[in-house]
């Protein structure tokens, strides 16, 4: 078998920056902050976000936030998130870039399975992957390391064929726990310069980061 890429969702093939940013400012809007009310510029959420995302909430507030307070941050988050997804498009090079990929393809995202499934049937992706792999529990603000280590397992594919493509060092960190490569892209969720300074190729577009991620051995 040719090598496999492994693709992110949000922030990767869907551009829901806006919308993520937003629905954030949405949950932090129902908690007070050390000074009052709470929000988060674009700039800043791509600076400062990061997994677990207790831990992201509780900097930005200034206090621990415990887990029934996270359980209802993140309920508030997915309504807001939910509300628009409808008008999100796919990131404007997307679809040459997975027809760009040579090999196997799949798709693992932190959203809902249930609601990711649709979502990618809607877009008419569901052809290019192997595999479409979201979250199966209600609230999960961990680290993706243990999907991607589920998902290549159901696939029967090893991480040393694997090369992954993603726009968080969460992302980076998922592939290096099974061996695979990774390829981040600076158009989605994070900063650019957080990406290069983790010491893993970064690519300014979806296409670039195949291409990039051809070479890898």
């Amino acid at each position: 078998m040719g090598r496999h890429l492994v693709w992110d969702w949000n922030g990767t093939l869907l551009d829901d920056l806006q919308l993520v940013v937003a629905s954030t400012n949405a949950a932090f809007a129902t908690v007070p902050g050390p000074a009052g009310a709470v929000s988060v510029t674009v700039h800043e959420h791509r600076r400062d976000f990061r997994r677990p995302i207790h831990e992201y909430y509780g900097q930005v507030l200034g206090r621990e936030v415990g887990l029934a307070e996270f359980a209802v941050l993140d309920r508030v988050f997915h309504d807001s998130y939910r509300t628009r997804l409808t008008t999100v498009e796919l990131a404007a090079d997307a679809l040459a870039a997975l027809a760009a990929w040579q090999g196997t393809q799949s798709l693992l995202s932190m959203w809902f399975h249930r609601e990711l499934v649709p979502l990618v049937e809607r877009y008419e992706l569901t052809p290019h992957f192997l595999r479409v792999d979201g979250l199966r529990d209600d609230t999960d603000g961990g680290f993706k390391a243990i999907h991607l280590k589920r998902h290549l397992a159901e696939l029967r594919i090893d991480g040393a064929n694997t090369v992954m493509i993603g726009d968080s060092i969460d992302d980076a960190d998922a592939a290096a726990s099974v061996g695979a490569r990774c390829v981040l892209y600076a158009g989605g969720l994070t900063d650019p310069d957080r990406l290069r300074a983790y010491g893993v190729p970064v690519a300014d577009s979806l296409v670039d980061a195949v291409a990039i991620a051809t070479t890898l051995s």
